[in-house]
């Protein structure tokens, strides 16, 4: 996790306030059956369940979504149409806006804080698959996914009083890691981005997916960089102009690997976590689940066209 700063901000502040908040491209994206994704408060588990492969399939078909955000992450809104906000995301980096990655969300899904209030010494970040934000009287209310950040009140024993859009809650201490807002996490190696989504492996592909609940290709590089201290572009095409080239006999793991059309000399299309081993983690297309693979004798054999490296390599190359 980078550092926590909120300078870009105005004193409004708006922040997540529902467990995953989908980035729409338009206010007309969203279809009937996406209710429970874009109601307040949110159900992305049962959303996902409930769509048909091919209904799945649309969001990326017919460019419905473009990415998603945690409970409690920070956005800038740049308008309003009706019930929906168009906003950036200044820690999604994207080409489409240099504050960050836009699209529109719903408004009821944001709530505003008080920058000032808002901000503290310490931040947590949920590191278990889900976690429970919970009342002081230790009720759950709202799962969390991996990842979610949150400024920290008190540290507890057993328990992390966290700042929350609607007031302060409670998470388990040992789903959870505590670090310095202004410095973030300690930067990790390319084996520890591996071990940051490996247990994702199996869970199933979700277009424009950023949480626990479905990752695409790049939302899942995003994420493990993110779990090491690294923030990284959101899309595959901008994860692949950034970071440090790396030439095909020195891969190490950690290290992300492209792939284009046309045996790797058309347009890039996909990004995947080199395992090691000649081995690949990725979260491959709509209808599969998160997996690692041997390239060799695969179209990612043929169409692997760059590979890029953004973590620190204290041992050399």
């Amino acid at each position: 996790m980078v550092k926590q700063s909120f300078d870009q901000y105005s004193d409004s502040l708006y922040v997540t306030a529902v467990q995953v908040a989908t980035v729409w491209t338009s206010p007309d994206s969203a279809r009937d059956i996406d209710r429970l994704g874009v109601k307040v408060p949110t159900d992305v588990k049962q959303w996902i369940n409930e769509l048909t492969y091919e209904q799945n399939l649309a969001l990326c078909d017919e460019n419905r979504v473009q990415s998603q955000l945690l409970y409690g992450q920070p956005v800038i809104i740049t308008d309003t149409k009706g019930e929906w906000a168009h906003v950036v995301i200044p820690d999604q980096p994207s080409k489409k806006n240099e504050r960050g990655y836009p699209g529109w969300v719903p408004r009821a899904q944001l709530l505003e804080v008080d920058k000032e209030d808002w901000q503290s010494e310490l931040t947590a970040v949920v590191i278990s698959k889900k976690a429970w934000l919970e009342t002081e009287a230790g009720q759950r209310e709202t799962e969390l996914s991996y990842l979610t950040l949150l400024p920290v009140v008190e540290v507890g024993d057993t328990r992390v009083e966290v700042k929350t859009p609607h007031g302060n809650r409670f998470l388990q201490s040992d789903e959870v890691t505590v670090f310095p807002s202004d410095r973030g996490l300690e930067k990790g190696n390319g084996k520890a981005i591996v071990e940051a989504v490996e247990a994702y492996t199996g869970l199933d592909y979700f277009w424009g997916g950023m949480s626990a609940y479905g990752y695409d290709c790049s939302g899942l590089a995003y994420a493990a960089h993110k779990a090491n201290g690294y923030q990284i572009a959101r899309d595959a095409g901008d994860q692949a102009k950034a970071g440090v080239d790396v030439p095909f006999n020195k891969l190490k793991p950690g290290d992300l690997l492209f792939f284009a059309y046309e045996e790797g000399k058309g347009r890039l299309h996909h990004v995947g976590i080199y395992y090691g081993d000649g081995k690949m983690l990725h979260s491959p297309q709509t209808g599969k689940g998160i997996e690692i693979i041997e390239l060799a004798g695969t179209i990612y054999e043929k169409e692997l066209c760059a590979a890029k490296r953004y973590w620190l390599d204290t041992e050399g190359t």
